[in-house]
């Protein structure tokens, strides 16, 4: 039977082997003055509130009479949401007390716009609808979102990968913290628009997955239609292998993150698999599976057992939970150094809302926490056989019962398999479980916006606008043979136009150019200068500047400090080329000062004058020229 080796030791033929497949969700911020359905600014981001404004979330009946399975499990964990608002921010109508404003036109010629580059079929009516959102990431409750576009595709290697859809959509509340029955939210990014892209599960191995969200990413940024820095993308990433079902990992903050995240996903669902087997080889299915609780208080009252010890001195409840013919089967292992038990803390954790951790024990790892009489006595109470597991939870008493419930409910679901759950990607590139996965239920017609027509003068006026695919500049700069470093990062550049201008109208040298888009605003950034404000017009001057002769190249990383320090300044002013005259008077004077350096070997002596020079001349004259002049004086 296949095993799972470690992480760098899987193969492409591995995964085939357990019919590993991904696609990706990838969520991206647009770059507009305001938010989708409101008249407050959007990109405005910041800790600081006006006001505090606490709400319960209860779930609603579909169009067709049927409540969404993840709204009754947010409903079940009884939290209590706070919103966090600045005033200059948040409006009525992000908290539901006035109905929205149409849709943001900006935002949608964006989102027009990455649709064709998707080559989707765009929509030629837009419908909003509204998701549920009961985790409170949204005060309304529900999302309001639309497709734009359907059916594209992308070029990946030797084959497409269709692009299912795109969509249009409010962004939700950053989450500042979430203990016990208490979330807390902060309003900034609310309301934000948002573009989500649904990818086909046509990725065959986990570094095939982050290929793609890097080509997505790119792609879309190649637009200048959409913001950037942390926050602004954030990818879910559906993983399931042969066997199994769609397990959404939410969250990804980071695209380098995936590969570790899919494997241990595609790996657990293995193991998950093999632990049904296991399971119905002992008889053990969803229809005989048997498990049962109960208060234990009386009969650990006085155990050296920290935690429970002190769960019960506070007047917590501690239920023990029999899980007939489980005996070892809580270090059965699921993920990289993860056990099925670490499946069970996850649901205690999320829906009982005991956030504190350890928020259980169990009998397949006693010595770790009770003493053996206890585990023995626990057996007798509970009426539980040597091929029982014992499973301790503790907590205030009605999440303690809430606890014991889910426990058995999810011992069950370990006998049909992978339950449908939506995970959250964890920084040691493991998941855990963040919630039931939504089904159709949880989306219905938003009955305050009427359709909107999407007119073809607007698509054509859009697509005129339109760069070029970032696979095709890709392939054009590696035909200029680029430095490598160059080729990823200009394709998706908002300079990438101006590039194509300096290689075919001002003849500037392709990797000078390059080099200069590219690496020079980096260099910058790492002294702490704002290269935002490096404009595309600016750098144009400045290349332009150096195919005319007005400006020699190693005088660029100066003119771009200067401009940076005050664009006040003409950097042309002070930044022209060195009259022949006044060089040779130069070098006469740096020729006087050379005769007080001690050394008297011509290369230091030739380092020293060059060094001076450049100190003081560097872009006013040709370094080659200099090099050779200086090499003759010395």
């Amino acid at each position: 039977m296949f095993m799972f080796k470690p992480f760098e030791e899987m193969h492409e033929k591995d995964y085939q082997a357990v019919g590993f497949k991904s696609g990706l969700e990838i969520h991206q911020q647009l770059f507009t003055d305001k938010k989708l359905f409101c008249r407050c600014p959007a990109g405005r981001y910041s800790d600081d509130y006006d006001a505090e404004i606490l709400r319960h979330m209860r779930p609603t009946l579909s169009e067709l009479g049927e409540y969404d399975g993840t709204a009754l499990m947010e409903f079940k964990t009884r939290k209590e949401i706070i919103y966090q608002i600045n005033r200059e921010t948040v409006c009525t109508y992000e908290m539901d007390d006035t109905p929205p404003f149409e849709l943001n036109e900006q935002a949608l010629d964006n989102a027009l716009a990455i649709a064709m580059l998707y080559n989707c079929v765009l929509v030629d009516e837009l419908h909003i609808a509204r998701k549920q959102y009961l985790d409170g990431s949204i005060p309304t409750g529900f999302q309001r979102t639309t497709i734009v576009g359907v059916d594209g595709a992308i070029p990946y290697k030797d084959r497409m990968i269709h692009i299912i859809q795109l969509g249009l959509e409010e962004d939700a509340c950053r989450e500042v913290s979430d203990a016990g029955h208490r979330r807390v939210y902060i309003t900034d990014r609310l309301g934000m628009p948002l573009i989500e892209t649904v990818t086909a599960p046509e990725m065959k191995t986990p570094q095939e997955v982050a290929e793609v969200a890097q080509m997505l990413r790119r792609l879309v940024r190649s637009t200048g239609r959409v913001r950037t820095g942390i926050g602004a993308a954030r990818q879910d990433v559906n993983v399931s292998v042969t066997g199994g079902t769609r397990i959404e990992i939410k969250g990804v903050s980071r695209i380098p993150l995936i590969p570790l995240l899919t494997y241990n996903e595609a790996m657990r669902q293995w193991n998950l698999l093999r632990l049904r087997d296991e399971l119905n080889k002992r008889g053990i299915t969803a229809e005989t599976c048997k498990g049962h609780h109960e208060n234990v208080n009386k009969l650990l009252r006085k155990t050296r057992f920290y935690p429970i010890s002190q769960a019960i001195a506070g007047g917590m409840d501690v239920h023990g939970v029999v899980l007939q013919g489980f005996r070892g089967l809580l270090r059965w292992q699921t993920q990289t150094d993860t056990y099925f038990a670490r499946e069970i803390s996850d649901r205690v954790r999320v829906i009982a809302c005991l956030t504190t951790l350890p928020n259980i024990v169990h009998s397949d790892s006693p010595g770790e926490t009770l003493a053996s009489s206890e585990w023995l006595n626990l057996r007798k109470i509970l009426n539980a056989t040597e091929d029982d597991t014992l499973v301790l939870v503790w907590g205030p008493p009605a999440d303690a019962e809430m606890g014991a419930r889910e426990i058995i409910i999810r011992a069950r679901e370990a006998t049909i398999g992978i339950p449908s759950e939506t995970r959250q990607a964890l920084e040691d590139g493991t998941n855990g479980f963040e919630r039931i996965l939504p089904g159709p239920d949880r989306m219905y017609p938003d009955t305050d916006l009427p359709p909107k027509r999407i007119t073809v003068d607007r698509i054509e006026r859009i697509r005129a606008t339109l760069p070029q695919p970032v696979w095709e500049r890709e392939a054009w700069y590696q035909s200029l043979a680029l430095p490598q470093d160059t080729i990823k990062p200009l394709a998706c550049s908002p300079y990438a136009t101006i590039f194509a201008r300096a290689v075919k109208e001002w003849g500037v040298a392709p990797g000078l150019a390059a080099v200069i888009l590219t690496h020079y605003p980096k260099r910058l950034h790492k002294k702490s200068f704002e290269t935002q404000q490096l404009t595309p017009d600016f750098m144009a001057a400045l290349l332009q500047a150096i195919a005319s002769g007005k400006l020699y190249k190693e005088g660029v990383l100066l003119a771009m400090e200067k401009w940076l320090l005050d664009q006040e300044m003409m950097w042309e002013s002070w930044q022209t080329p060195l009259p022949a005259e006044d060089l040779e008077n130069a070098l006469k004077d740096a020729m006087k000062l050379l005769s007080t350096v001690s050394s008297t070997e011509i290369a230091a002596r030739w380092r020293w004058l060059m060094g001076h020079m450049m100190d003081l001349y560097a872009g006013r004259t040709d370094a080659s020229q200099l090099a050779a002049r200086v090499k003759k004086m010395v």
